[in-house]
Formats: structure tokens, C-alpha cells, sequence
């Protein structure tokens, strides 16, 4: 039986953060990356954890009231990692007092585009050429502690139990 748990990052992880990053990105953040955004006071990574393993990540940036997600990675081995994932850091937002959540998407990655639509992000701009040969959609959500965006938190919360 599979035991997975959301838990925030450790040192011990960071080899198969790294190994994943590789995996999933032509231009993958490295060891020492990695550890510089670990350093930092206002980031927060998470990991999930399926029987010790490492099978998804996830990372965000609270500035003040805005809430940057900088890392969303799943592996596919959990259902609804990507969700998952999501809700950890609105919550992890929340708690840190941000009331904006904001982030840049891959303008060809649409399943990731749809899964932020869900969780109240819509497009405001572009960033162009953010990635190396392909333009950033720019997605906020605005307002995540009122009580129209909480009630779209519990609605995914009950979908994914």
C-alpha cells in the first residue's frame, strides 16, 4: 500500500528534486539553485512523498500580499498531484497573509493553464520569450482570504479527498 503525504522539503530531498527537475524541464534549476531558493525567508517548498520517494514538488513566494508559485511538478503517479499540490501552497499563501496568488505558465502547456484556471487564476498579460524560445501566460487570482475563493478552495478540497 502507497503512503503519500504533502511535507515540506528537506536536504534529503533535494537529489531527487534535482533529478526530477532535469527530467521535466529543458532549462532545470541545479543543486545550487535549489539551494539558494531553500535559503530563502519568503519561499516555502514542498515535496510529495509517496513510501519516502519523491514523486512531486512544489514551491512559492510570498512577498508582502502577493503570493508568487514558482514550481508546480507532478510525476503522475499520484491522482491529482498537480491539485494537491495547489492547495498546499493557497494554504501556505493564506497563512503567510498574502491575498493575491500569481504566476507564469508555459503558453503551450494548457492542462497546466486549466488546472490554475480552477484554483481562480485568469490571464492578465504575457511575459514574452520567459522561457527559452516561448512566451509566459501571467495568471493572478486575487482576493484568496475572501469568501468567494475559500468556498472554490472547499469545493476542490472535496473533490480530491
Amino acid at each position: 500500500m502507497q503512503t503519500f503525504v504533502i511535507r515540506p522539503i528537506d536536504g534529503d530531498d533535494l537529489d531527487a528534486v534535482v533529478a526530477i527537475e532535469a527530467a521535466t524541464y529543458e532549462q532545470p534549476w541545479s543543486a545550487a539553485v535549489w539551494a539558494d531558493e531553500l535559503s530563502q525567508d519568503t519561499r516555502t517548498y514542498l515535496v510529495a512523498d509517496v513510501n519516502g520517494d519523491v514523486v512531486g514538488y512544489a514551491g512559492i513566494m510570498v512577498v508582502g500580499e502577493d503570493a508568487h508559485v514558482t514550481t508546480v511538478v507532478s510525476s503522475g503517479i499520484v491522482p491529482r498531484l498537480g491539485t494537491r499540490l495547489m492547495l498546499e501552497l493557497v494554504r501556505e499563501a493564506i497563512e503567510a497573509g498574502a491575498e493575491h496568488l500569481t504566476l507564469e505558465v508555459r503558453t503551450s502547456n494548457t492542462r497546466a493553464q486549466e488546472l490554475y484556471r480552477r484554483f481562480g487564476l485568469a490571464p492578465v498579460g504575457v511575459r514574452k520569450h520567459y522561457y527559452r524560445g516561448e512566451d509566459a501566460l501571467i495568471m493572478w487570482a486575487h482576493d484568496i482570504t475572501g469568501r468567494e475563493y475559500q468556498e472554490r478552495i472547499t469545493s476542490i478540497e472535496e473533490e480530491v479527498r
